[in-house]
């Protein structure tokens, strides 16, 4: 049994030579890596989030290493969607992989645009959703913290998205099973989680907060425990595929989201201190499967047994 044979899956209908992706927001536009790593070699990536207008992001300092993962506060700092198509995503057609585009947005209206441009163009597998973004329009609510509000941009932009749509839940939320309902019953193809948890790092020296923005979200193995529960009790409360994440760093790692019910997994913070790990952990991935005896790696999803042996 070849390693392709065994680490080959499918999301939504897109073929991925392995579940590994990386995730949106630490692989930039995916050429930035090229010269780092075989980007054919990579199960698939996430472009950094895009928005309907170009944003400079949040002040610095930016980024706060912690004890066991890192806080960022980037601020979605983004070329935007039609400097995207125009000088990134022409690149992008020549790589042998799934490219997924992250969307975000501060109104419905703004997700729906972004979608509008990109399905003009070439050169996408999927979309990934960002609802991690406080509704300006409703007062700053959080689009991940409300069911209804995230029914109706994932309604809205299912009306003009010909592509899978997945959707990347936020952790920052009492229970996490209405969200990925209530997105799965609005269109969602997929749902992606965890994003970072909001968090907050302090200089006791100077009284101030480390990072310029004051408050960052949290990744990294830090989250990893959490992260493997919701990911868990999402999956356990839809039908659609679920793409977990959050601070994993080895295939055995990998190997732990997918047993939770993941169908595939996104690496992020690792590719901080490891730019090769996406590459890294599928290899690892793959050697756990065949220390297992498992003939693919889709035989491992979902087979978590909770309770009493």
């Amino acid at each position: 049994m070849s390693s392709e044979a065994r680490l080959a899956t499918t999301l939504c209908g897109i073929a991925l030579k392995n579940p590994v992706i990386a995730a949106s927001g630490t692989f930039a536009y995916g050429v930035e890596f090229a010269g780092l790593i075989d980007l054919n070699r990579v199960g698939g990536f996430v472009v950094k989030g895009l928005s309907r207008e170009p944003m400079a992001g949040n002040q610095p300092p930016r980024v706060w290493e912690a004890e066991s993962g890192m806080l960022n506060s980037i601020g979605l700092q983004n070329i935007g969607v039609r400097a995207f198509v125009r000088e990134k995503l022409p690149e992008l057609r020549h790589v042998r992989t799934a490219v997924f585009a992250n969307v975000f947005g501060y109104a419905v209206e703004d997700y729906v645009e972004v979608v509008r441009v990109l399905e003009d163009h070439e050169g996408l597998a999927a979309y990934e959703l960002n609802v991690s973004c406080p509704n300006t329009k409703h007062g700053g609510m959080y689009f991940s913290s409300d069911p209804a509000l995230l029914a109706e941009v994932v309604a809205a932009v299912r009306t003009v998205a010909k592509r899978p749509l997945l959707v990347k839940l936020s952790p920052n939320v009492a229970r996490i099973q209405p969200l990925a309902q209530a997105a799965e019953a609005a269109g969602a193809d997929a749902i992606s989680l965890v994003n970072t948890f909001l968090a907050l790092a302090i200089d006791a020296r100077e009284r101030r907060p480390r990072l310029g923005n004051g408050f960052g979200g949290l990744s990294g193995p830090a989250i990893k425990p959490i992260a493997l529960r919701m990911v868990y009790e999402a999956a356990q409360a839809v039908r659609v595929p679920v793409v977990g994440l959050g601070g994993i760093a080895t295939g055995e790692d990998a190997a732990e989201f997918l047993v939770a019910g993941a169908s595939a997994v996104q690496v992020g913070t690792a590719s901080f201190w490891d730019p090769g790990s996406v590459v890294r952990i599928a290899e690892e991935l793959d050697r756990f499967l065949k220390d297992q005896k498992m003939a693919n790696v889709r035989d491992l999803v979902g087979t978590l047994q909770m309770g009493e042996k």
